[in-house]
């Protein structure tokens, strides 16, 4: 398996990748990262750049194939699985629960208020919604927003939103943040990179799904 971290986990939020590999070594997982890696080509596919994003396809196809590619972002996910051809992606929300059924990473629950934001990339484009809420649920109380799953406000983010109009990518983050602070969650729980850095705020804790495992699911043993 390769550990495919993305470019804002791997650059901006480093701390994701970190949970990530902690939580992999945990759970006695055999992966690898790439020395060498490379933007998947999410953004510029999004924002119009075809050709230069097939030129990064094809030099990321070479080194991808024929190895099960685990993503932290939402955004990876959906490139490498739907834009590109032949490879087998799954995003870490799924193989946690999957790890955590199969009875190798077993967590504490806490009496943790959270809630949980959906990223548009990993719901209402790829239709991960379950396996997040599985693994949150394992270890606090998800009280879930008004909006949610194929319905979820998106963060303002994505689709070159947040670097061509950061005024409107700021509005739509405040937005969704007034709907996770109504729910009175102690903490605010995303499964996407992009959506954690553009909802961080002063007022309520922004972690990603690996983030709040470290911390929160403390105690738990790995077989």
């Amino acid at each position: 398996m390769i550990y495919f971290r993305g470019c804002t986990a791997r650059e901006r939020e480093s701390s994701i990748a970190k949970a990530t590999e902690e939580l992999l070594n945990l759970a006695n997982v055999d992966y690898h990262i790439l020395d060498n890696e490379n933007c998947c080509g999410s953004v510029l596919l999004r924002t119009g750049f075809i050709k230069e994003a097939k030129e990064q396809i094809n030099k990321n196809t070479a080194l991808l194939k024929d190895e099960t590619i685990l993503t932290s972002c939402a955004g990876c996910y959906k490139t490498l699985s739907e834009d590109y051809e032949g490879l087998e992606v799954i995003h870490i929300s799924q193989l946690l629960d999957s790890l955590i059924k199969e009875g190798k990473l077993n967590l504490n629950k806490t009496n943790l208020d959270v809630t949980y934001h959906d990223s548009c990339h990993l719901s209402r484009h790829c239709g991960i919604v379950e396996e997040p809420r599985n693994v949150i649920k394992k270890v606090a109380n998800l009280i879930e927003m008004d909006n949610i799953k194929d319905k979820g406000l998106c963060c303002g983010a994505g689709g070159g939103v947040k670097s061509a109009f950061p005024e409107i990518a700021n509005v739509l983050a405040e937005n969704r943040l007034e709907e996770a602070k109504s729910t009175n969650a102690e903490l605010l729980i995303t499964a996407c990179p992009f959506c954690k850095l553009n909802l961080k705020n002063e007022d309520l804790d922004v972690l990603d799904l690996t983030e709040f495992l470290i911390k929160y699911g403390d105690n738990y043993e790995s077989k």
